[in-house]
């Protein structure tokens, strides 16, 4: 194995199953930089490399990839939600930077028990902040771009500010590029109650009740043209289908779970079976590694 070089800017980096950090539990080695400041980030981009954030919506290959793996850590992944006096009126309230590494599952809680309110609709997603801003992620209830004034962004070639106008973002998708970290983004919300927040949670929790909950990367596909995915993949017969340790949910067909060992392999194949059984065009939500580059898994 080849011995990794140390940091110039004192970035931790460990050659890590990619597993540990996913939400499937799937996925090989790879050399993962751990980064807390921008120096340590742009010495990580010195090179081809991916980002890895709560590890949703993700399938990482059982031999790993060959990219440095960075992961937002240390300053990056603190919050700051007291109220920007510049930016906040009484309608709306923005906060200071929350940094991307910052776990979405917790910072709506604490907007919950703060009673703020346009980032309910994303409650229990499994991922870190600027993966979820990456991808868009939400539900029918709500998205991450409800709720965002103002994104940072990181190229090789430095950090920009933009706001959601900036951007062609939609469905499932910011239109910010490959190759561009959001490494901290500014919250716009409306002030509420805890209870009011509390029961459009409440609300958005119960849809995902029929959800498993085994290890999984999330739903599977987009659904086309506002027809149901996991729909179509039940009336195609596939629920309960199963190619090694990987299933495809009986609770809800648009999701394929691990049973205990499942492999990467496994996994494709049933994307496979699925594309090949429904009679439709299916897009992928999960991101495959190895795959394009310089990506977001969220």
């Amino acid at each position: 194995m080849t011995a990794l070089l140390p940091s110039r800017t004192g970035a931790r980096v460990e050659r890590l199953p990619l597993a540990r950090f996913t939400t499937l539990g799937v996925g090989g080695e790879a050399e993962v930089w751990f980064v807390e400041t921008h120096a340590q980030l742009a010495e990580a981009m010195e090179v081809p490399y991916r980002i890895l954030g709560g590890g949703s919506n993700l399938v990482v290959a059982d031999e790993g990839v060959p990219e440095r793996v960075v992961r937002l850590s240390g300053p990056f992944a603190e919050r700051d939600l007291s109220p920007d006096p510049l930016l906040s009126t009484p309608e709306q309230l923005v906060t200071g930077w929350v940094g991307g590494g910052v776990p979405l599952p917790g910072l709506i809680r604490t907007l919950q028990k703060l009673g703020l309110s346009n980032l309910e609709g994303t409650v229990g997603i499994p991922a870190q902040v600027g993966g979820a801003v990456w991808m868009n992620a939400g539900t029918r209830y709500g998205e991450m771009f409800d709720g965002l004034h103002t994104l940072e962004i990181v190229t090789p070639q430095g950090a920009r500010q933009v706001t959601p106008d900036d951007l062609g973002w939609g469905y499932r998708q910011s239109g910010i590029p490959r190759g561009h970290i959001v490494t901290r983004v500014r919250l716009k919300l409306r002030p509420s109650t805890p209870e009011a927040v509390l029961e459009k949670m409440s609300a958005a929790d119960q849809a995902r009740k029929g959800q498993p909950k085994m290890k999984t990367p999330g739903c599977a596909f987009k659904n086309p043209g506002g027809v149901s995915a996991g729909r179509l993949i039940d009336e195609a017969g596939l629920k309960g289908t199963r190619i090694g340790q990987a299933m495809i949910a009986p609770e809800h067909a648009n999701f394929i779970v691990n049973l205990g060992g499942a492999s990467a392999a496994d996994v494709h194949g049933l994307l496979a079976l699925i594309r090949e059984r429904v009679g439709v065009p299916l897009e992928l939500e999960y991101e495959l590694w190895p795959g394009e580059a310089e990506g977001h898994g969220a």
